[in-house]
């Protein structure tokens, strides 16, 4: 028999436990409010500043003078929070005072504590402290050698170096000059391969403005005025003078801003001025006028100017004495007749490549040549502009030097017009590298600045320059000592072209005007390289006039007018309708 199946006990019964009334705690066990303990923790600093300054203040009163001393310490910090609390233009100030202000302070220290010490010597911009630190050595007659190999990486994508040969030739000691103007001029000038660009007395201070001329006055070289005018200071010490006129026609303008012959042939006849240079744009900010305010106009540079006290000083976006490239040339004609003579060119920062190759048909049709060129990198420079045209307008110097180049020597024109490159110079090396692409000499601001003494702190267009070298301060502008500096401008120029010479030596070559494209190599990637002639195109002489087609140019040539700077034809593919 099966014994009968037992029935399973049964489980004890367990209630489910009943959660406990969320009963907030009566108002007497509730210590502070969670939005007063935010308060107060958001105001803690400034409260323990103002409890601490209390208990000084009152201990102060007994023998401990100690107590003094912290409460001459901590009252200060205690109106800087009551100012944050009090001022209504930063919110961040008004929540935290005191520590909102420590954070501005570490954000204006920023650039300096990065520069001095935490970015490595190849990494700040736009120019690195080893980059720095030669113009520095130079300019003070230090060793500018360096030990135990480059610290560049030979193996990125920026790395460039020069070919030399086996056969290296004496080093040059005489200084490279170069001849400028053509059949026209009746007062050729020869050049220094290295000169001082373009920068305005009022962007720089009148000190710097001296210390410079006198620089190139000793050293042989020449000193461009920038579009400000031929202020005093530039005839102080006598050096060389190349005088820009922008479309401003500062010092050579009638009263409603237009371009005075008379007032130009009046200071262009002056000895110490050496050529004419027309401004077409810079690389700062090309295609972009400016102003400067009634309030910054001084007597100087009213003087300076030719204009009025107590009005804004404009420079136009574009010129009023042409419209167009054949009216360019017939100007570039008149400046060199009214100042006896003299060279005249022009300076642009390269934008649409169809108005280079129309200001060439313009010298084939005209029959009028600019005795020189400078093609100024969009990498430059001195002039403060909005990030938007800084960072993103123009064409960087290497391009815009070749397409200037292939322009004049695919039309026949390369031998009667002289090219210059201004545009991050620091260096033997970037000089001649511009020279084997085309350039004959170059010009230099930021460097030369450097040897005066800036130090980059990027306040060129606050008038608070620490070194006194872009101000009208004369407390600041008293730091910068001109004998001293001068000395300083003349021994950088002298040993940049003499390592210049070094390495046109140990190409084999006499002269860096007999530097090529083949004389440059660029690494492409860690596994290739190539000379610079197999990077970019260099044209043929006379391959535009032949065959512009069969150049990467064509659609760009045959858009160009010596008549007009707007394309005759359309570029490119048209926009969809």
């Amino acid at each position: 028999m099966h014994r009968a199946q037992e029935p399973f006990a049964a489980a004890p019964k367990t209630e489910k436990p009943v959660p406990a009334p969320l009963i907030p705690a009566p108002p007497s066990r509730r210590l502070i409010s969670p939005s007063l303990a935010a308060l107060l923790a958001r105001y803690s600093v400034f409260i323990a500043l103002v409890a601490g300054a209390l208990v000084s203040l009152v201990l102060s009163f007994t023998d401990q003078s100690a107590w003094l001393i912290v409460f001459c310490v901590l009252f200060p910090l205690v109106l800087v929070g009551v100012f944050d609390i009090t001022q209504s233009e930063h919110s961040l100030l008004r929540n935290y005072p005191v520590i909102g202000s420590a954070r501005w302070m570490f954000e204006a220290l920023r650039p300096y504590l990065r520069q001095y010490l935490m970015e490595d010597d190849l990494s700040e911009r736009p120019f690195n402290r080893e980059e720095r630190s030669i113009v520095y050595a130079r300019a003070k007659n230090q060793e500018d050698r360096q030990p135990f190999g480059t610290e560049l990486d030979t193996y990125s994508a920026e790395y460039e170096w020069m070919t030399h040969s086996l056969a290296p030739a004496p080093v040059a000691h005489e200084p490279f000059r170069v001849a400028v103007g053509g059949p026209a001029c009746a007062k050729p000038y020869s050049a220094s391969v290295l000169n001082i660009s373009a920068m305005s007395f009022g962007s720089l201070g009148r000190n710097a403005i001296e210390a410079l001329n006198l620089g190139a006055k000793t050293g042989g070289f020449y000193h461009d005025t920038g579009e400000g005018g031929f202020s005093p200071y530039h005839r102080v010490h006598g050096g060389d003078i190349v005088w820009e006129l922008g479309s401003g026609y500062f010092g050579a303008r009638n009263r409603d801003g237009t371009f005075s012959p008379e007032r130009f042939a009046e200071r262009a006849a002056d000895p110490q001025v050496k050529m004419v240079e027309i401004k077409l744009s810079q690389g700062a900010k090309p295609g972009h006028g400016g102003v400067l305010p009634a309030a910054k106009v001084t007597a100087e540079i009213a003087e300076t100017r030719g204009i009025a006290m107590g009005e804004d000083c404009i420079s136009p976006a574009r010129h009023s004495a042409f419209s167009t490239p054949a009216q360019m040339m017939e100007f570039v004609a008149q400046l060199r007749d009214l100042s006896g003579g003299k060279p005249v060119g022009l300076k642009l920062c390269v934008g649409h490549p169809s108005e280079v190759f129309a200001l060439a048909k313009a010298m084939l049709k005209t029959g009028i040549r600019p005795d020189f060129i400078v093609v100024d990198g969009a990498e430059g420079g001195t002039g403060a502009a909005p990030p938007e045209l800084a960072d993103h307008l123009g064409m960087p110097l290497r391009e815009g030097l070749i397409l200037v180049r292939n322009a004049l020597v695919g039309t026949g024109l390369r031998r009667e017009v002289r090219l210059a490159a201004s545009g991050k110079v620091t260096s033997g090396f970037s000089m001649a590298a511009n020279m084997a692409i085309g350039a004959d000499w170059c010009n230099a601001a930021r460097a030369f600045m450097f040897s005066l003494g800036c130090v980059m702190s990027m306040r060129c267009h606050t008038g608070t320059c620490p070194t006194g070298v872009t101000t009208n301060d004369p407390h600041l502008q008293r730091g910068l000592v001109v004998p001293e500096k001068a000395e300083r401008v003349e021994s950088f120029h002298r040993h940049t072209v003499h390592a210049l010479a070094e390495l046109v030596a140990a190409a084999g070559l006499s002269h860096p005007g007999e530097l090529l494209p083949h004389h440059v190599w660029h690494r492409v990637s860690p596994i290739e390289v190539k000379p610079l002639d197999r990077l970019y195109p260099f044209l043929a002489a006379g391959a535009l006039l032949e065959a512009p087609d069969e150049t990467s140019y064509g659609a760009d040539w045959q858009a160009a007018d010596a008549d007009s700077f707007a394309p005759r034809s359309a570029v490119g593919p048209r926009r969809a309708a």
